[in-house]
């Protein structure tokens, strides 16, 4: 377990990395955490940028960004369709929607998530096929539903807005194209 556990805080570090580079080349993460995982980035920014004021000489690698990174990147919990930052407890929907006790302790619930929601999740590209393949379905089954189930009709037509806007949310951040990794977006740089 051990392994696993340091193997999984390496893959962690790595998306936290990326999701920097990304901020730095100024692609930034979609959702309703993305503000906060923004200004994180820019105050990470502001310590590397007073690192080369005190030692300019200094040729910087990526050693000092993932020390900078690594307390945030123990955070990181993976979802399909989201990146949560699991940073404060008492601010995850999951545990409110569960009802579940908070405490320092407490980790998120995944299958309680929604991350259209959670002030700590983030969507990124590897995130938007998941959402625009929600929003087919939705697309689908509203044709499929008879007249006389409004109820089931609405609560379809309100996840497909939800999924449409994520969608559109991941693609005014990062842009449609470079899903399938054709090397027109950043994810491929």
């Amino acid at each position: 377990m051990a392994e696993v556990g340091k193997e999984e805080q390496n893959r962690n570090l790595e998306l936290t990395l990326q999701a920097f580079r990304d901020y730095q080349q100024g692609v930034l993460p979609a959702g309703p955490g993305a503000r906060d995982l923004a200004e994180f980035f820019a105050s990470v920014d502001g310590q590397l940028a007073e690192l080369a004021k005190k030692a300019p000489t200094v040729k910087r690698g990526d050693r000092e960004v993932t020390s900078l990174l690594a307390k945030r990147a123990k955070t990181l919990h993976l979802g399909v369709a989201n990146y949560c930052w699991f940073i404060d407890p008492a601010k995850a929907l999951c545990l409110k929607v569960a009802g579940a006790p908070v405490t320092k302790d407490s980790k998120p619930m995944a299958g309680m998530c929604d991350s259209a929601r959670c002030p700590q999740a983030t969507h990124h590209p590897c995130h938007r096929p998941v959402w625009a393949e929600s929003a087919d379905s939705s697309k689908i089954f509203i044709v499929s539903i008879p007249r006389g189930n409004k109820a089931e009709r609405q609560r379809l037509e309100t996840e497909l807005a939800r999924a449409e806007r994520v969608v559109s949310e991941i693609d005014a951040a990062y842009g449609p194209a470079d899903q399938e990794g054709d090397g027109d977006g950043p994810a491929d740089q």
